[in-house]
């Protein structure tokens, strides 16, 4: 039967064969170990010389970093192993040797890794991300379907800017000049008010250049919009999405979380509302710590 790694807690005992890649190996000369993965998780394989026949051990053996190959074998329980499980390998059917691959178990460089974006993101770390990121999107789609938000999509190519800045990025539809989005702001208060509650959920960009690999050029943005809703009820909604986003991604995402070593206990105190300063307090505070606020670009600097 085939399954997914994320599955077989759901058969302990049972025959599985799990469509996987391999993440690295160790052998002790009569046992091999497999570190194989799927997308889904991570789990040992165990091929033992003794206990299968000469083509399956053969066939662990040429398996390289990154090859593919489908294994089965007997899932069983193992509280030494991270995962809590691991397989016992009885068949190993390789799909395709992988040769050369450059990311090796070693440190590389940024440079060298954006290079190869495509193969990074198999890495755990940049695999948590990912996993993250989509347990995000979906925590927040969820949030507005659950008070009565409707999801209303902006365009990517615009006229003008929303914010008043030249900082667009330009190109040219047919015969007039269009940017590529800014801000949804201007098309989600207008669809406000036929349909009362909105958000958009897409790509914008910024064309500010910048000396650092921190600066967003390209990034997503949440944009709500309601109406007839006061200060105190806005700021009441952005506490509890704030809050579901945080809680759903610690119960879905405990183990991703681990892999980049973050402390889930400061994210396990947001459970409701929060402190409110005024926007006065918050400069006051600011200076007072010699920070200083570039006025129409929200970016605080210390002096």
């Amino acid at each position: 039967m085939k399954c997914m790694i994320r599955e077989v807690k759901d058969h302990v005992g049972e025959y599985v064969t799990i469509g996987c890649w391999l993440n690295k190996k160790r052998s002790s000369g009569k046992i091999q170990f497999l570190q194989l993965r799927d997308g889904s998780g991570y789990i040992q394989g165990v091929v033992v010389k003794s206990d299968v026949n000469e083509e399956v051990w053969d066939a662990a053996t040429k398996l390289t970093q990154e090859s593919s190959l489908f294994v089965t074998g007997v899932v069983k329980e193992d509280t030494r192993s991270k995962g809590g499980f691991e397989l016992e390998v009885q068949q190993v059917e390789i799909i395709q040797v992988t040769e050369e691959y450059p990311i090796t178990p070693k440190e590389h460089g940024v440079d060298f890794l954006m290079d190869h974006r495509h193969l990074w993101i198999r890495s755990p770390r940049q695999r948590a991300i990912l996993v993250i990121r989509a347990q995000i999107i979906q925590a927040v789609q969820q949030f507005f379907n659950e008070r009565g938000f409707h999801l209303v999509d902006p365009p990517i190519l615009t006229p003008s800017s929303c914010e008043g800045t030249t900082n667009l990025f330009h190109t040219k539809y047919f015969d007039e000049d269009a940017f590529l989005t800014q801000s949804g702001q201007l098309y989600m208060e207008a669809a406000a008010m036929a349909l009362g509650r909105v958000y958009s959920f897409g790509p914008t960009f910024r064309a500010e250049k910048s000396k650092t690999r921190r600066h967003l050029i390209e990034f997503w943005m949440i944009e709500p919009e309601m109406a007839f809703v006061d200060h105190e009820e806005n700021l009441q909604v952005q506490e509890q999405f704030v809050t579901h986003i945080v809680q759903t991604v610690l119960a879905n995402c405990r183990a991703e979380l681990e892999t980049l070593e973050r402390d889930t206990s400061k994210l396990e105190k947001i459970q409701g509302s929060f402190p409110r300063i005024t926007y006065d307090q918050a400069v006051e505070f600011l200076k007072k710590n010699g920070h200083e606020f570039e006025w129409g670009r929200g970016l605080w600097g210390t002096s």
